[in-house]
């Protein structure tokens, strides 16, 4: 790493060809997310809120010589550049990944073997807007989630100021927001209970990093109010697992139905197709999305998981 007047960069040559807007974008909550901006150039900003402090890192591909420059700014600068591999798919081992149960799944893999699942480290990070996306559309979640931040969180550190960069506010912080302004947040009182809830339990919850996915699941769901979607989402996101899948979402189950069996099915019906994948079920059903059949589209729209490759 190197240190420049307060800006720290590394350059890291991954062993892939590693595509960082694909990877960060499951860590977007919509175009408007005031924590995280793509450039029409590449590159990525990203504000966080590190165990050091609050940082903000500008990831920079540059696919022609195979390398991702990072550059950060703030106290977790640091920390921010030493998680940059693993923010990018790193720590994610697809070796094991067998796709011959289904054919839709194998033609996914096939052009999508390089896809990764990105890890950032951060269970609040994901813990919060995740909560907030709970049982309404993702324009109203992702509404609530930029105002949230931008009333309550605090400019990222860094040259970041023409993009209005945001970092999230502290745990502490959110705990302390009263219900009133919850409701004028957009947010129902269900969904600001858990929060709050989750919030005050922030730093036991951040150590669940260190944690086999099994535990740090059953950890996020002994919260009032968390269940078996939003512990799947954080996981995902914080610790890039690849079993994790959302069961509960409004489209999911359906997605996977029509990619594999050319119609809509239930929850349970996805769990018994995606069982000869675990411990990478949540690869799996994303590959079977990016092979297999694509669902009509009616009835009413709701929030679309980011956490799949494009098709």
């Amino acid at each position: 790493m190197a240190l420049t007047d307060g800006e720290r960069t590394r350059t890291w040559r991954p062993a892939w060809p590693c595509a960082p807007a694909q990877v960060l974008r499951p860590q977007r909550r919509g175009a408007g997310d005031p924590t995280q901006r793509h450039e029409e150039s590449g590159r990525i900003w990203r504000a966080m809120r590190t165990p050091l402090g609050p940082a903000t890192l500008c990831v920079h591909p540059r696919p022609a010589v195979g390398e991702v420059v990072g550059r950060a700014w703030g106290p977790g600068a640091e920390w921010a550049l030493d998680r940059m591999p693993a923010l990018l798919g790193a720590d994610d081992d697809p070796s094991s990944f067998e796709a011959h149960h289904h054919p839709e799944v194998a033609a996914g893999w096939r052009t999508h073997q390089h896809w990764r699942i990105g890890a950032t480290g951060l269970v609040m990070e994901s813990l919060v807007p995740s909560i907030l996306e709970q049982k309404v559309t993702g324009k109203q979640a992702f509404g609530s989630f930029r105002e949230l931040v931008r009333r309550h969180g605090e400019p990222a550190p860094g040259p970041v100021g023409a993009l209005r960069l945001m970092v999230q506010p502290t745990p502490e912080t959110i705990a302390a927001i009263p219900s009133w302004e919850w409701l004028r947040l957009g947010v129902q009182p269900a969904q600001s209970r858990t929060v709050v809830t989750a919030c005050r339990l922030g730093p036991s919850l951040e150590r669940i990093t260190e944690l086999p996915v099994e535990e740090a699941d059953r950890r996020l769901r002994s919260i009032r109010g968390v269940g078996v979607w939003t512990s799947a989402e954080v996981r995902q996101r914080a610790l890039g697992d690849p079993d994790a899948v959302s069961f509960g979402d409004y489209h999911l189950a359906n997605w996977v139905g029509w990619a594999l069996l050319g119609r809509d099915i239930t929850d349970d019906e996805m769990a018994e197709l995606l069982e000869p994948y675990r411990p990478q079920r949540g690869r799996a059903a994303a590959m079977a999305m990016a092979g297999g059949r694509t669902r009509p589209r009616r009835g009413p729209r709701m929030s679309v998981p980011t956490h799949l490759p494009t098709r």
